[in-house]
């Protein structure tokens, strides 16, 4: 079995992406159905689920500001979502189209709710001892693992390429 991904069936990696915005929607509909903003439910010692809303970038990063960023965030999550459906198209190993499949669906989860909403609805927030990691969703963990992926993949060796051990060789 071959671990690169063949470009004829690129679509067959839309799916996956397909099943991360499902996940996040549907994850993010069941919170705030259930939640008031702000309330949380401790689960574990160190894990909660959080209604929060986010109007900014990650980490909340530009959340203070009057409404422009909704639209700016929404157009960089389209221009990006066109990208990794170009690289999706073609081909290349399969850690790497999971990687951009994962991205790609986690981007248009969140490029929904700043559509819709003009905000992204996160729910799970990791805590410890008085210290806690900004609220986050499904998307935001899809976008952390595809980018994981595509760093691991950026260290496998390329048919073709040759190591060099420190200069040219002779």
């Amino acid at each position: 079995m071959s671990a690169k991904a063949s470009p004829a069936n690129w679509y067959h990696w839309l799916w996956i992406s397909v099943a991360v915005v499902a996940l996040d929607l549907a994850s993010k509909a069941w919170v705030v159905a259930h939640f008031r903003e702000g309330e949380m439910l401790p689960v574990t010692g160190f894990f909660s689920l959080i209604l929060a809303y986010n109007t900014g970038v990650a980490f909340s990063m530009g959340a203070g500001d009057h409404g422009w960023q909704r639209w700016v965030f929404a157009a960089i999550a389209v221009v990006a979502s066109a990208f990794l459906t170009w690289m999706l198209r073609r081909g290349g190993s399969r850690a790497l189209m999971w990687g951009l499949a994962l991205i790609l669906g986690g981007a248009v989860g969140n490029l929904w709710d700043r559509v819709t909403q003009g905000r992204v609805t996160d729910f799970l927030l990791l805590h410890y001892a008085g210290w806690s990691w900004p609220a986050f969703n499904v998307a935001d963990s899809a976008i952390t693992v595809g980018a994981a992926l595509l760093i691991l993949d950026s260290f496998r060796d390329r048919p073709g390429k040759q190591a060099h051990a420190g200069g040219p060789s002779q």
